[in-house]
């Protein structure tokens, strides 16, 4: 309609995003032009460093730290992906690291320190198993999405021409984060490039760090009720203060799009990697994609405990000033 907004949205393509994108299920009240980033962490650079949207998926940490260099966006508490963090760390066999323990005085790869798959996989080894972060030498081949942050000195760049792949595979590195957090890519973040064979076969060589890690991800849930947060959607405050109505057509949006898929479990499908991950969180929980304020404040507070303990953020925000207070 002529005398709505029009938005620009950058949100990555999930099972349960994909009707709100194809417009199957619209958002009342605005003219919905969805880009098209891949791979998303590349809108979130856009986003932190150009504004460049008006409804942005980021990460969350790195939400935090650009909302304390006064980023002129608010979250709100839709998270477009969900998954522990016990596992997804491997370790070279001859490295002799059989606990993150042990990781002390070792060289460990990460894409970038504040990714959030490093911040909550370091903040886990600290609190769970007696971690000295600051013994850990955290080497990193990327840059942050906020080029301020400045880095403890136990941060250190991957040398020039050096990927985390390459120095996992030559001993340079003892251990590394799997995935495009780490080992299983080499280059920046453009199309395709966590899909190099040849580097996600590299990081299948080698070990997890902890053993039966689905158990003790159920089991660590269980006891404290977190369940780490991804990908979660900021939107201009220029945009909130206009439109008054806009967080709660978003929110409605979102549920609205996630119904189906999650409907589709009940009939036992759902078959890709994705599909497999929620579909066995059911196990765990009624809903493997929680949104709202209500079912995910344990969680947001055990990230903002561990970016405070990594010296990401400089003081605990009171999460009424960095989230929008909404639930379904």
């Amino acid at each position: 309609m002529a005398d709505q907004p029009r938005l620009k949205l950058a949100i990555a393509d999930y099972g349960h995003t994909r009707a709100v994108k194809s417009g199957e299920v619209p958002i009342k009240g605005i003219d919905a032009d969805f880009i098209q980033v891949v791979p998303i962490i590349a809108a979130f650079r856009r986003m932190v460093r150009d504004l460049e949207f008006d409804i942005c998926e980021m990460a969350p940490t790195t939400y935090m730290i650009a909302r304390t260099r006064g980023a002129p966006y608010t979250a709100l508490p839709i998270f477009l992906m969900r998954r522990f963090h016990h596992g997804g760390f491997v370790v070279r066999p001859d490295a002799n690291i059989r606990a993150p323990k042990d990781l002390e005085g070792n060289k460990v790869g990460v894409r970038a320190y504040s990714v959030t798959t490093g911040v909550w996989t370091r903040g886990i080894f600290v609190n769970e198993y007696g971690l000295d972060a600051s013994k850990v030498t955290w080497v990193v081949d990327d840059e942050e999405h906020v080029t301020t942050l400045n880095l403890p000195p136990n941060v250190i760049h991957a040398g020039p021409g050096k990927s985390l792949q390459s120095m996992m595979a030559s001993g340079e590195i003892q251990a590394g984060f799997a995935g495009p957090a780490g080992v299983g890519r080499a280059g920046p973040p453009i199309s395709g490039w966590d899909q190099g064979s040849q580097a996600a076969a590299a990081a299948d060589t080698y070990p997890e760090l902890i053993a039966d890690v689905e158990q003790v991800e159920a089991d660590w849930f269980r006891r404290t009720g977190i369940y780490p947060i991804h990908g979660l959607v900021v939107v201009k405050d220029e945009h909130l203060k206009n439109y008054p109505w806009l967080a709660r057509a978003l929110m409605d949006a979102f549920v609205a799009s996630k119904t189906p898929y999650l409907e589709q479990f009940k009939r036992g499908k759902g078959d890709s990697v994705e599909d497999k991950r929620y579909r066995k969180f059911l196990s765990l929980m009624s809903d493997p994609l929680p949104y709202g304020m209500s079912a995910n404040r344990a969680s947001i507070e055990a990230l903002v405990t561990y970016a405070l303990q990594q010296e990401l953020i400089p003081s605990r925000p009171q999460l009424d000033q960095v989230f929008v207070e909404i639930d379904p």
